[in-house]
């Protein structure tokens, strides 16, 4: 008989342990996105691959921001910065080759390619002009990477 009154008493003992345990399971956060950015840009790839900078949208006719990023971008167009939007259905090529999966997508790159400064997404006039013009005076980058 003691045995029939044990048996309840550990199930229960069981089922405690067990939610306990479960409490403290700790759920693992949503998986959250990590969009693509070269880190180099083979400059014969783009116009102008003899001036010094080149910034390059990475961008798509179907997308409001991209229309307004291009605006931004062409205006800092000069002797020493080429400005080119690379439209994915007119270049579609450039998208694969540096693995774009979020437009609009701003890269800064020098003369070697390397990129020094990248946005996803749409960046205020400011803060791409600042971060070009840091670029190009050898300062340091703000905070403009995102990704």
């Amino acid at each position: 008989m003691t045995r029939v009154a044990i048996v309840p008493v550990l199930l229960v003992v069981a089922l405690l342990i067990a939610a306990l345990l479960q409490r403290r399971r700790r759920t693992d956060a949503p998986t959250q996105p990590a969009w693509s950015v070269p880190v180099q840009l083979d400059r014969n790839d783009f116009t102008s691959p003899e001036f010094p900078w080149l910034v390059v949208l990475f961008s798509s006719a179907t997308c409001d921001t991209c229309s307004a990023m291009a605006d931004k971008i062409r205006v800092l167009a000069s002797p020493h910065v080429a400005v080119e939007v690379a439209e994915i259905a007119q270049r579609p090529d450039l998208h694969r080759r540096y693995a774009i999966d979020a437009v609009p997508t701003t890269v800064v790159a020098g003369t070697d390619g390397v990129v020094v400064a990248h946005w996803v997404g749409p960046v205020s006039a400011t803060d791409l002009w600042a971060g070009v013009a840091a670029a190009r005076g050898g300062t340091d980058l703000p905070d403009c990477g995102s990704g």
